[in-house]
């Protein structure tokens, strides 16, 4: 983000004078990309209606530095801070989706994953370079001996023992919450029918959603003619397929390229759901789920859908993690067979794992509960009294393809 000028603020003394509410709490969203944004905003409706709290954004001199980042940013209405002025800002609470800028801050922070939680690979396996694809060990967590953040939260009692393994000190800061986007994408549920009109499938045709998460390792990376291939295959008035690529993609290689890559797919009736939103919503109205070992894979199966894998990960899967569980369980797709088959026996194999409600007890242990659990401790950390009103989980919203 730019860092040129110093820009109007509604926290600090600097601008009081021309505020209209005096003595709120401030609350800075720390937005390196867009995968963490997404997440965050999440936790953004737990502290809505408090007039006590003021919300502004920044994004780190650490951050990815994409243009797509600062977009995001400016879309969410709210005032987006420059780096240099939100580190010297008096702020009372810091949400963070990544690691990136913590140790410029010296407000409480509380981090939350910005995937599916944070253990997906065998740390003990991994090399020394890939540590940091676990998220939970020192180099990630400590400075200087010193704990990163004030709340670390975990979505699961398996992260637990597993920051107990790789970093013990951490432990008094680890808040097992669950997974707040599983619980909108379980909110969203009874909706589904809204979702998949708004894709524009007919109730004669199944939803088919192809996802990739980012680098050459994923199956876009490995297989561009990937979206190709299935809309050329999947009959038209059976199957309505919908993309979703991991928004890395798109903030490195640039909207106008993606679709320009994705050009005869999208001519040949492809749906394509923007990087910041959209991606749960198609999930939920889907009946098939194309996809890598990304998050979105996993969230599909605990959507219910049935899951075809599309490659394989480099590294070594951690046992009981959503990912290993399904390359355990779900069939991969051969390329050089018919993809229909294939589709039937993914939801065979879906049914006789019972993989829906499996995998959604391996992405959350506290399903249900997180929206409750996070607000506790955000006050907590803001140090002022949680307000008595209940705020409902509420769903996704309707997804707003990208235009050809």
């Amino acid at each position: 983000m730019a860092e040129s000028t110093w820009v109007r603020s509604s926290i600090g003394t600097a601008d009081a004078h021309f505020a209209t509410r005096l003595g709120t709490k401030s609350v800075l969203v720390l937005v390196p990309h867009i995968v963490a944004g997404t997440r965050l905003l999440d936790l953004l409706p737990l502290l809505e209606a408090d007039h006590r709290i003021q919300i502004v954004f920044t994004s780190p001199e650490t951050g990815d530095g994409w243009p797509a980042t600062d977009d995001f940013l400016r879309a969410q209405g709210g005032p987006v801070l420059p780096w240099s002025q939100a580190r010297r800002s008096d702020v009372d609470l810091v949400l963070a989706g990544s690691t990136r800028g913590l140790d410029e801050l010296a407000a409480p922070v509380l981090l939350v994953p910005h995937g599916g939680g944070f253990g997906q690979y065998q740390p003990w396996r991994l090399r020394a370079d890939d540590r940091h694809q676990v998220g939970l060990g020192p180099d990630q967590l400590l400075r200087a001996g010193r704990v990163r953040a004030d709340a670390i939260v975990l979505v699961h009692d398996r992260e637990h023992d597993l920051l107990a393994e790789l970093c013990p000190s951490a432990l008094p800061a680890a808040v097992v919450a669950g997974d707040i986007a599983l619980d909108r994408l379980v909110a969203s549920l009874p909706y589904r029918g809204q979702y998949r009109r708004a894709l524009g499938a007919t109730d004669e045709q199944e939803v088919v959603v192809v996802t990739s998460t980012w680098s050459p390792r994923s199956a876009f990376g490995r297989h561009p003619d990937l979206f190709d291939r299935v809309v050329a295959e999947l009959p038209a008035d059976r199957f309505r397929v919908v993309g979703a690529l991991h928004p890395a993609i798109w903030s490195h290689h640039g909207y106008r390229q993606i679709r320009s890559w994705l050009a005869d797919a999208l001519r040949g009736g492809l749906v394509l759901v923007p990087p910041d939103e959209g991606w749960r919503a198609a999930l939920v109205a889907a009946d098939h789920v194309l996809g890598d070992y990304g998050s979105a894979t996993g969230y599909g199966a605990a959507a219910g859908a049935s899951i075809l894998l599309a490659g394989n990960p480099d590294q070594p899967l951690l046992p009981g993690s959503p990912a290993e569980v399904l390359a355990r369980h779900a069939p991969r797709r051969q390329p050089d067979r018919p993809l229909v088959p294939q589709l039937l026996a993914a939801a065979r194999a879906r049914d006789a794992a019972g993989l829906p409600g499996l995998v959604r007890g391996l992405l959350s242990s506290r399903p249900g509960r997180t929206g409750h659990i996070l607000r506790r401790t955000m006050y907590r950390l803001l140090g002022i009294p949680e307000p008595t009103r209940a705020v409902p989980v509420s769903p996704v919203p309707l997804p707003e393809p990208v235009t050809p």
